[in-house]
C-alpha cells in the first residue's frame, strides 16, 4: 500500500486521445449540422475521452464533507457554526438541497463528519470520521498540522478508491461547515496573489460590514503566515479546512486514478485549483458545473482556465450546482450515443446548414 509522499508523486491518467478521436467522428456523422449541438456536442467527446469509451453518466456519486473551522471565533460568518452538525443531520434525513438532488438523480451520496467541533451522535447514513473539534484559528495559527492535513486529504482519497470498485462513472464532493468561505477566499488569494478585498464575499449572507471585516481577517492571516506559504500543500494546511482538505485528496485520487469529476461552485473551485497546482494535469479531469454567485468564483475559474456549464447565480454548495448539471451531461450523453447517423437514417450528404 503506497505512503502519503508517494501516493501524491503518482502521475495524473492520461485522457484516451482514440475515443476522443472516434467520438469526434461520430458526432460528424449524427443526423444534424456540424456543431449545431454546439456544447453538448463538446461535453460527449470530453466525457469519451476521460471514460476512454462511449460517453456516461448514469453512475454518478456525490460526497458532502462537512467540518468546522476555527476562523469562526473572528466573527467572519452570518450563522452560528451549529448549523453545520444541524445541516448534517438534515442531509440524513433527506430535507437538504443534496439529498433532494441525489434522490431525484438516483445518484449515490456520502456524508463524512470530517471534523465538526462537538462529536454527534450515531446518524445513519453519515460517516463518523472527525479529524479534530474543527480546524485551528488560522487567524492565529496554522488551522491544521501536517499530519491532519495528510488524513483529510487520504479520507477523500478512500472515498474516491470505494466509488472506483462500485463502478461510478461521474464523481461530485461536495462541502458543508460554516466559515468555509473564508477558508476558501484565504486559499484563493495565496494561491492567486490576490487581494483579499477582491475575493472576499457574503458567503451564507453576511452585510457590506461583514464582508469588508471577513477581508480584513483574511489580510491579517496572509500577513501572518506570508513566509510559510510557499506551496499549494503548505496553503492548504495553513488556511484550508478539513473538508476542502478532503475535496482536494478526493479530486487528486479521481485525476490519479482516471474518474470524471463535475466541479460544484466557489469551495470546490478553490480545491480543484489546489489539486491542480499540487499535481499539474488534475484538471484535465474536471467539468465546472456552474458560475458561483460568490464574488470570489469568477477568479478561481479563470485561474483553472474553466467554462462553467450554466450560471443560475446558485451559492449554496453542498454539491448543489454539480448536482444540476447532471441532466446536461446525461442528454450530451444520451445525443451522442442514441442519435441515427445519416448512413442510419438512409441520408444522403451530410447537413451543413
Amino acid at each position: 500500500m503506497l505512503d502519503f509522499t508517494q501516493w501524491l508523486t503518482l502521475p495524473v491518467k492520461a485522457i484516451d486521445q482514440n475515443a476522443a478521436d472516434a467520438a469526434l467522428t461520430r458526432q460528424s456523422q449524427l443526423t444534424k449540422p456540424a456543431g449545431s449541438l454546439g456544447q453538448l456536442e463538446q461535453l460527449a467527446v470530453q466525457l469519451a475521452a476521460l471514460q476512454g469509451t462511449s460517453p456516461q453518466a448514469d453512475h454518478v456519486h456525490i460526497t458532502v464533507y462537512a467540518a468546522d473551522h476555527g476562523v469562526m471565533a473572528e466573527n467572519i460568518s452570518a450563522y452560528p457554526q451549529s448549523v453545520t452538525a444541524a445541516m448534517i443531520r438534515n442531509f440524513a434525513s433527506g430535507g437538504a438541497a443534496i439529498s433532494v438532488l441525489s434522490k431525484h438523480l438516483d445518484a449515490s451520496l456520502d456524508v463524512i463528519n470530517v471534523g465538526t467541533v462537538s462529536e454527534l451522535e450515531e446518524i445513519k447514513g453519515v460517516q463518523d470520521q472527525r479529524i479534530a473539534n474543527g480546524t485551528a484559528n488560522f487567524h492565529q495559527q496554522a488551522a491544521m498540522t501536517e499530519a491532519e492535513c495528510q488524513q483529510a486529504m487520504l479520507i477523500g482519497q478512500h472515498n474516491v478508491e470505494c466509488c472506483l470498485q462500485n463502478g461510478t462513472q461521474i464523481y461530485i464532493a461536495g462541502d458543508m461547515g460554516i466559515g468555509n468561505t473564508t477558508a476558501a477566499s484565504a486559499m484563493a488569494c495565496a494561491m492567486l496573489n490576490l487581494p483579499a478585498s477582491q475575493l472576499a464575499g457574503p458567503g451564507t449572507g453576511l452585510n457590506a460590514e461583514g464582508v469588508s471585516h471577513k477581508a480584513q481577517i483574511i489580510a491579517e492571516a496572509l500577513l501572518l503566515h506570508k513566509n510559510h506559504l510557499d506551496s499549494p500543500l503548505a496553503i492548504l494546511r495553513y488556511l484550508g479546512g478539513f473538508e476542502i482538505a478532503a475535496m482536494v485528496g478526493s479530486y487528486l485520487h479521481c485525476a490519479k486514478s482516471g474518474l470524471p469529476v463535475v466541479i460544484d461552485g466557489f469551495i470546490s473551485s478553490v480545491a480543484a485549483l489546489c489539486a491542480e497546482q499540487i499535481c499539474p494535469g488534475s484538471r484535465q479531469w474536471f467539468l465546472f458545473s456552474h458560475h458561483s454567485a460568490e464574488p470570489g468564483h469568477s477568479a478561481v475559474l479563470q485561474g483553472l482556465e474553466a467554462q462553467p456549464l450554466v450560471n443560475f447565480n446558485m451559492r449554496l454548495g453542498e454539491a448543489s450546482g454539480a448536482a444540476v448539471a447532471i441532466p446536461l451531461l446525461r442528454m450530451a450523453c444520451a445525443l451522442h450515443n442514441q442519435m441515427a447517423t445519416f448512413e442510419e437514417a438512409a441520408i444522403a450528404g451530410a447537413l451543413n446548414s
